[in-house]
């Protein structure tokens, strides 16, 4: 039997990935922040058992993948998926769904990927999970491309480093001299975890603030509570990381000492920047790449327009980004 399927359109409209076997497809779900009530899991074995081929992949992107669905079917998965759209894209996410029966409506803004955050890591400045929810309606349904991650603090086990816009969590870190007793606990997690950025002087532990990265590790080591993360929260933004066949990129500092406010407030223009600069057609490229075409001091005038930065931000004047270059077909004649 012919199947004529639009492989373009089924990715493009609800994260069907085409398949290794002719006639079947792959779905994911969106799991903003990887955290999800474990009663949808049920759900996911249904869709598996049922339409797929039994089984479900953890991606990278921390979604859950149903590999074996045939394309007839997809209509049937995608009322199936309900359960997700309905508790998590609309009740935990606030998004307005028109068809919570109709599946995902767009591939383009990718999953956002979080750490466990300070719900549950000790190390932990942020509210990753949280965060990753309250951005979730600035990427879906969007159809432009952006990879977003978030990460806790600057020790970044979510890798927001090599994403198109990288988010992690850092602290003013207060401290409270009359408490400190000059052991050096916090010097030796510094120097050896961190900025290296605290001595002793004079009995006490100085910090000498322009190297601090708002990391946290000098709370966890003292042991009088003398350096204290101060409540209000944070973030440090990375820029333009990517992996790559060819050329990949780390993430440069953008922005530091940002507010959540400004991050939702540069995510919205930063899709704007993206269709300006793509014309109006979706089309896959890496935040880098666009940056590139455009040049970092239009983007930073574009998704910062309107913005009202908090009093502690700093944005990067510029940017620069080192890349290997090669030369195809370059033979070396033996000697």
């Amino acid at each position: 039997m012919s199947l004529d399927v639009d492989i373009i359109k089924t990715r493009a409209n609800g994260d069907y990935r085409l398949s290794k076997v002719r006639g079947e497809c792959m779905i994911s779900v969106r799991i903003p922040g990887g955290i999800m009530p474990a009663y949808l899991l049920s759900t996911a074995q249904h869709i598996a058992e049922t339409f797929g081929n039994g089984v479900i992949h953890l991606t990278t992107r921390q979604k859950l993948a149903m590999p074996g669905i045939k394309y007839q079917d997809i209509p049937a998965v995608n009322k199936a998926l309900a359960p997700f759209i309905e508790d998590i894209t609309v009740a935990t996410c606030g998004i307005d769904v028109e068809d919570t029966k109709a599946g995902y409506q767009t591939i383009g803004g990718r999953n956002i990927v979080a750490c466990q955050g300070s719900q549950i890591c000790q190390k932990a400045n942020t509210d990753t999970t949280g965060l990753a929810q309250r951005l979730e309606h600035h990427v879906y349904p969007q159809p432009y491309h952006l990879k977003l991650v978030l990460a806790g603090c600057p020790n970044d086990c979510a890798k927001a480093n090599m994403a198109d816009f990288g988010i992690l969590g850092i602290a003013q870190i207060d401290f409270k001299s009359e408490r400190c007793i000059g052991c050096g606990a916090c010097v030796k997690v510094c120097s050896q975890h961190a900025a290296n950025c605290l001595s002793i002087k004079h009995g006490k532990a100085t910090k000498e603030v322009s190297k601090c990265i708002g990391c946290g590790e000098c709370v966890l080591a003292c042991p009088t509570l003398a350096w204290q993360r101060n409540p209000k929260q944070l973030y440090m933004v990375k820029l333009g990381g990517r992996t790559s066949k060819r050329t990949p990129r780390v993430g440069k500092l953008f922005l530091n000492w940002v507010t959540e406010d400004v991050i939702h407030q540069v995510l919205n223009n930063l899709f704007a920047f993206e269709k300006e600069i793509l014309a109006g057609t979706p089309v896959y490229m890496h935040m880098g790449h666009l940056i590139d075409k455009a040049g970092y001091h239009a983007f930073k005038d574009r998704v910062l327009r309107d913005v009202t930065l908090n009093e502690e931000a700093h944005v990067a004047e510029r940017l620069y980004w080192a890349e290997d270059e090669y030369v195809a077909n370059i033979h070396v004649k033996p000697a």
